[in-house]
C-alpha cells in the first residue's frame, strides 16, 4: 500500500540541526497493522507525519497506493490524505464546540458529502462504536474513553483505506486503551490498513508487526504470531 524509500526529514533552528529522520526504507502493505516504537525522539511521530503527509520528507520517495507523494503538489497531497487516510491522537484533538455527531460530520462536509447521507453514515459509525447515545453529547461531557471512540468514529467515517494512530491509549486507563486497541484491531480485520506510534510494548503487541527506531533509523523488526492483547 505504501513504500518509503530512504526519507530524511531534518529540523533546523539558527543554533542546532536534528536529523528526526536517517535515511529509513519501509514497506507497508494493504491489511497490514504495523505498531512503530521507540524512545521520545527517536522520530516515530515524524515519521507517522510524512506518512500522513501532515509534513514533508527533505528527501527520499514516499508512494502511496502507486502514487508518488513526493512529486505531488500541496493541493493534491490534501486530496490524497482526505480521501485515504484517517487520523488518530494522544489528544482526541475534538472540537469543544460541537457536538459528539457534529464532530464526526466534519469530514465528510470537507468532501462535500449530502446531509443526509453524512447523517446516515455519521449514526452507522457511532453505533460501531457504541457511542450512539452520546451523539447530541460535547466533548466536555465525556470521559476520556469515550472521547477517543469519537475520536475514532471521525477517523473512520470516511472508511479511508489507512489510518494512523499516534500514541491512541496514551492518555487513557489500561481498561479505555484495551477498548481502543479492540476497535482498532476490529478495524484492521475489516481490512483497514493500521499503522500506530506507541510507547507500549504491551499496545504493540496488538499489531501484527512491530517496528523499532533509535535515531531516525529502524532499528528492529519483528512479526507478531498473533494479533491480540
Amino acid at each position: 500500500m505504501l513504500r518509503l524509500e530512504n526519507i530524511i526529514k531534518k529540523y533546523r533552528t539558527s543554533a542546532v540541526e536534528t536529523l528526526a529522520v536517517n535515511g529509513l526504507s519501509l514497506e507497508i502493505q494493504q491489511g497490514e497493522f504495523v505498531a512503530i516504537m521507540g524512545a521520545s525522539g527517536c522520530g516515530k511521530s515524524t515519521l507517522l507525519n510524512i506518512i500522513g503527509m501532515l509534513d514533508n520528507a527533505d528527501s527520499g520517495r514516499y508512494m502511496l497506493n502507486d502514487k508518488d507523494v513526493s512529486a505531488m503538489r500541496p493541493k493534491e497531497r490534501t486530496e490524497l490524505r482526505k480521501n485515504t487516510i484517517g487520523f488518530v491522537f494522544q489528544n482526541f484533538n475534538l472540537i469543544d464546540e460541537l457536538t459528539v455527531g457534529e464532530n464526526v460530520e466534519l469530514p465528510l462536509q470537507y468532501l462535500n458529502i449530502p446531509k443526509n447521507e453524512r447523517k446516515e453514515k455519521v449514526l452507522k459509525v457511532l453505533e460501531k462504536m457504541g457511542i450512539a447515545h452520546r451523539q447530541n453529547h460535547y466533548p466536555s461531557q465525556l470521559s476520556g474513553g469515550q472521547q477517543q471512540r469519537v475520536a475514532v468514529a471521525r477517523a473512520v467515517v470516511t472508511e479511508p483505506k489507512l489510518v494512523l494512530a499516534d500514541e491512541p491509549t496514551g492518555n487513557l486507563d489500561s481498561h479505555f486503551g484495551n477498548e481502543v486497541l479492540d476497535i482498532l484491531k476490529g478495524l484492521n480485520n475489516a481490512g483497514t490498513t493500521i499503522v500506530m506510534v506507541t510507547h507500549s510494548a504491551n499496545d504493540a503487541k496488538a499489531a501484527q508487526r512491530i517496528i523499532e527506531l533509535r535515531d531516525g533509523k529502524m532499528l528492529s523488526e519483528r512479526v507478531e504470531a498473533v494479533n491480540q492483547l
